[in-house]
């Protein structure tokens, strides 16, 4: 079975390699306005909602269609910057809410001061999965009806860079900031509460993913259904029974780094 895979990724300290990237995502949040502001560098702009590279603008994709739904137009260079994260979507999955979120990087940090990682039994209060899906499409609702983008102000992983950006430039946060509070408060519900349950970029990056190349694939043979790899999932998946290739996983990799069996490993799905 392991010869007929397509090609395997090993573990190789995904979780070390995880909070590397989360930690340099948020730092660079931090970095792009001083640069602009003490060093007149202004080639690089804004933050994950909205970020400016050159001429290029990258957008969110639910920041983007949003906008499309509510003027009823089309503007080529924000479809073109909502392209570059979807296709990371099409290609890697949901990686940029377990990779380079901000509000992931707060939940990281938070759980490095517990000697033991919390598992599912640590959950309080969950809500079902499809959760996410209404969340999506009551935000989309909502944005027809007020005839405004509201995720867009009120984007949690979009308001970290916005406050960050009034803090380094302006010495001050934004009332809206609390969302950002809320959201950190829901983690002493259930690990990843908002991430899981209620955040609609989450939602449609997930749907974008749904057919994504990079995967977690279970091998039945060799798992001893030891459970390790059920707790340390952060959305309250089962990789040992396969949830691991579902749309709602994230690939984290956080169970490839707890199973001591070698039973689960990241893949690359080749075009049939």
């Amino acid at each position: 079975m392991q010869a007929s895979l397509p090609r395997t990724f090993r573990k190789r300290r995904l979780i070390f390699w995880r909070r590397l990237t989360l930690s340099a995502s948020f730092s660079l949040l931090i970095l792009i306005p001083l640069v602009n502001l003490f060093l007149g560098i202004t080639f690089i702009q804004g933050w994950y909602q909205s970020l400016g590279i050159g001429k290029l603008r990258i957008v969110s994709p639910l920041e983007g269609l949003q906008s499309i739904l509510v003027t009823n137009h089309v503007h080529l260079p924000a479809l073109v910057g909502m392209l570059i994260p979807v296709v990371l979507a099409l290609l890697l999955g949901r990686v940029f809410c377990s990779w380079i979120c901000p509000i992931s990087f707060f939940a990281e940090t938070r759980s490095l001061f517990h000697h033991k990682e919390p598992g599912r039994h640590c959950d309080h209060f969950t809500l079902p999965r499809q959760a996410l899906w209404f969340t999506l499409a009551a935000d989309m609702f909502i944005a027809l009806i007020l005839g405004a983008p509201l995720f867009v102000f009120l984007s949690p992983p979009g308001l970290v860079g916005r406050e960050l950006m009034l803090m380094v430039l302006f010495h001050t946060f934004a009332l809206e900031g609390l969302v950002v509070v809320a959201v950190l408060t829901l983690e002493l519900l259930a690990r990843r509460f908002f991430c899981r349950s209620l955040c609609p970029l989450g939602a449609l990056l997930a749907l974008f993913g749904s057919r994504r190349k990079l995967r977690i694939q279970w091998h039945a043979d060799t798992c001893t259904a030891c459970g390790r790899c059920d707790d340390s999932c952060p959305l309250g998946l089962s990789p040992s029974r396969g949830e691991a290739a579902s749309l709602y996983c994230w690939n984290c990799g956080l169970c490839l780094d707890k199973c001591p069996h070698k039973a689960l490993a990241l893949y690359w799905q080749r075009s049939p």
